[in-house]
């Protein structure tokens, strides 16, 4: 483990390193070791509050970390700009929006910093996820800085969770003159219209992808088992395994949907029937990943996962369901927080 090679080279008082090694303990979703490493240090800095406060929020944790923000405070420690990113960022994973909106007035008001782009896009964020975009259009709107690609960024995931096509199409017209060649934004969009079964504007924004000359970034999940990394991506016909994760995939599915699971088949971006929806869905590599966690792991140990997007919705239904029905705990990091598939039930409360 990390904290023994930094014993043995006498790195423990070094404040940088043992602030990174609470990180990849969090990032690792073992968040209670980075606490206990947290609470041994003599000495902490600002940085290292923020990593805490930082920890406590990819994992769901928001009444803890505003906790922990104001502990600091009471220890004397000033907050930075980036401990305010921290705890906004928390109140936004946990939909306290109340206490995110009381923080941010707080910034100027008690402490005298002024917001930069990174906070006005984590207000944005955590209005948008609450479902209040209209509050977190006027955000924009009232804004005294340029908002940016980060800002019109958070409006647009927000709106692709709850499929506000008018505000999406604000979004992206601002975030395609500011980003022309970011894919995603255009997936985006392209996901928001297919929910909202608007197929030509799909097609639409499909050949405005090509003719700039942009692909989509490939869904990718990457698991270890034994000290080895797999990388496993959507659709991944390469690889050697892939004939018995199918044929795993396939069994849990009959089962599972025996027991009332539904596929949520919104995702896919064409207008197909839902069998051939159904296939699509279950190629997304973190269910591959997952497969190949149930069929290489030991009974007892949990799989861990990281994926490069944010999990889509039938994935986190699937790994919820199979955490139940396999009785496994099951890791999922994805591109914004930590998942932790537990008995059926997830650490984010289906809020992500």
């Amino acid at each position: 483990m990390g904290d023994g090679y930094i014993l043995r080279k006498g790195l423990d008082s070094i404040l940088p390193v043992i602030g990174a090694l609470l990180t990849l303990y969090a990032r690792c979703g073992e968040l209670e070791l980075g606490r206990r490493v947290f609470d041994q240090m003599d000495e902490r800095d600002v940085v290292s509050w923020n990593s805490m406060i930082s920890s406590y929020g990819i994992h769901g944790f928001g009444t803890k970390a505003i906790k922990l923000f104001e502990e600091m405070i009471s220890n004397g420690v000033s907050p930075s700009p980036i401990s305010f990113v921290c705890v906004l960022g928390a109140c936004s994973h946990a939909g306290l929006v109340e206490e995110g909106k009381a923080l941010f007035e707080s910034m100027v008001k008690e402490h005298r910093i002024y917001p930069s782009v990174e906070h006005y896009a984590c207000m944005v964020d955590l209005l948008g996820r609450a479902n209040r975009l209209d509050e977190a259009a006027k955000v924009i709107a009232d804004m005294r800085i340029e908002p940016g690609p980060k800002v019109w960024g958070s409006l647009l995931g927000s709106c692709r969770i709850h499929c506000n096509v008018e505000l999406a199409e604000r979004a992206s017209k601002r975030l395609f003159e500011l980003e022309p060649t970011n894919a995603g934004n255009y997936v985006l969009l392209a996901d928001i219209y297919a929910e909202a079964r608007m197929w030509d504007e799909v097609r639409s924004v499909k050949k405005l992808l090509e003719a700039r000359g942009l692909q989509k970034v490939p869904g990718r999940s990457w698991i270890e088992v034994k000290r080895k990394i797999h990388s496993f991506m959507s659709v991944d016909e390469f690889n050697p395994r892939m004939e018995q994760i199918h044929a795993l995939l396939l069994k849990l599915l009959t089962e599972m949907k025996e027991k009332g699971y539904v596929p949520e088949t919104k995702v896919v971006l064409y207008e197909l029937d839902a069998e051939e929806k159904e296939r699509i869905v279950l190629g997304h590599s973190e269910k591959l990943a997952v497969a190949f966690g149930l069929i290489n792991t030991n009974k007892g140990d949990p799989i861990r996962i990281t994926k490069n997007l944010r999990l889509c919705e039938d994935c986190h239904s699937f790994t919820k369901f199979i955490s139940k029905f396999a009785n496994k705990e099951i890791l999922v990091r994805d591109v914004n927080r930590i998942h932790h598939f537990k008995d059926g039930a997830c650490s984010c409360g289906d809020y992500w």
